[in-house]
């Protein structure tokens, strides 16, 4: 599982030409909390210059996961494990172009992923303009801990186009979209489905997941950010989702952005919705065993919703508390999720007295707890 965190955005009057990025260090630490499951582990983000044309950075995170979600709970026993992932990028600006290649290796113990990308932007008609495009390729290995003759292959390309505009000296429009195509093994390993069998205590019985080795899948985007007099800002964005195997998603999110200038603190809010139909081979109860040539599981794969808020906090800390007299913030993200499942039941309830039939359980639902604090320096 994994997540990303974001810096707060503050849209501001004034128009730039293309520049690198800015030259800093980020130590962050981060937890997830939610379903039976704790994933925390720290962050180091760093990235210098060189001259005014090149820009290096370097990233280590850590996942550290632990509990045991719905799904093993039914079917498995608790676990530990741990991802590490290290990330190269590199920046070189030639005008107003922009180019940029990136390498990402993530390690487990029973997943291996390796990621390359490359980008490229162009400002225009007088940097009110922005075109952005992005190509990534993936490369996992997976593997089955206790089965040693277990080896999987999956492959990943990802294709995104941006265009952001710059409307007026308060308003920022951008619109992206996204196509990936997953080819290989795209299965979790271990997870299960059940399917109705008489025989059973439970009335019910497990067989392992089969998915389509192939996916493809388009995403559109819209976002803008505005100005308001005071300084603060709002930014809206709606993202539409579809895939080749039947999932359609909406994606709705408002973010609000407060500056307090006299206290060296910046505030955020945040609000998203998401709601998603499932895939066509997605199914809580199965009639019988190999009932279908792919099926699923996975609760992620359902119809659901969930709805998200968030609070932030920025400080920019005092010349005389600096570390090495820089420019020092420290910040400070928590997002509460609540998750909403229409057809993944909870099948924990069964005690073997009969009192749900398959497929009558109560509806799954959880909450989560999203933390982000970090440290960050400018050198």
């Amino acid at each position: 599982m994994r997540f990303l965190f974001g810096l707060v955005f503050v849209v501001s009057p004034v128009v730039n030409a293309a520049v690198l990025p800015e030259e800093r260090a980020d130590t962050l630490y981060h937890s997830y909390s939610g379903g039976g499951v704790t994933i925390d582990g720290p962050s180091v983000l760093v990235r210098k210059n060189i001259g005014n044309t090149v820009s290096l950075s370097a990233n280590y995170y850590v996942d550290m996961i632990s509990g045991a979600s719905i799904d093993v709970q039914a079917t498995a026993s608790r676990y530990t494990e741990q991802r590490d992932e290290f990330s190269l990028g590199a920046d070189y600006l030639v005008d107003k172009t922009t180019m940029s290649l990136s390498y990402t290796n993530s390690s487990e113990n029973d997943y291996q992923a390796e990621t390359v990308g490359f980008g490229i932007s162009q400002d225009f008609f007088g940097d009110l303009s922005t075109l952005s495009m992005r190509a990534t390729y993936g490369s996992d290995d997976v593997m089955r801990n206790g089965d040693e003759n277990f080896l999987e292959h999956a492959e990943h390309r990802r294709y995104s186009l941006g265009w952001s505009q710059i409307l007026t000296t308060k308003l920022i429009a951008e619109l992206s979209v996204e196509t990936v195509a997953d080819e290989g093994f795209l299965n979790n390993p271990y997870r299960s489905v059940r399917y109705l069998d008489p025989n059973s205590g439970t009335g019910f019985s497990y067989q392992a997941e089969l998915y389509p080795t192939t996916r493809n899948s388009d995403a559109v985007a819209l976002r803008a950010k505005y100005r308001l007099p005071y300084r603060a800002a709002v930014k809206t964005e709606y993202r539409r989702y579809a895939d080749s195997w039947g999932i359609e998603a909406d994606n709705l999110e408002f973010r609000y952005t407060h500056p307090l200038e006299s206290e060296n603190l910046i505030l955020e809010g945040k609000l998203r919705f998401y709601k998603q139909d499932g895939a066509d081979f997605y199914s809580d109860l199965f009639p019988y065993l190999n009932a279908t040539n792919f099926r699923a599981r996975d609760k992620e794969l359902s119809d659901f919703s969930s709805t998200a808020i968030g609070f932030g906090v920025s400080y920019q800390m005092p010349e005389r508390w600096a570390l090495f007299n820089r420019k020092n913030t420290l910040n400070l993200y928590w997002d509460y999720i609540l998750f909403d499942y229409e057809n993944f039941h909870d099948v924990r309830v069964h005690d073997g007295d009969g009192s749900y039939l398959p497929g009558e359980e109560p509806a799954y639902s959880f909450n989560a707890h999203v933390v982000r604090a970090f440290w960050s320096m400018w050198f």
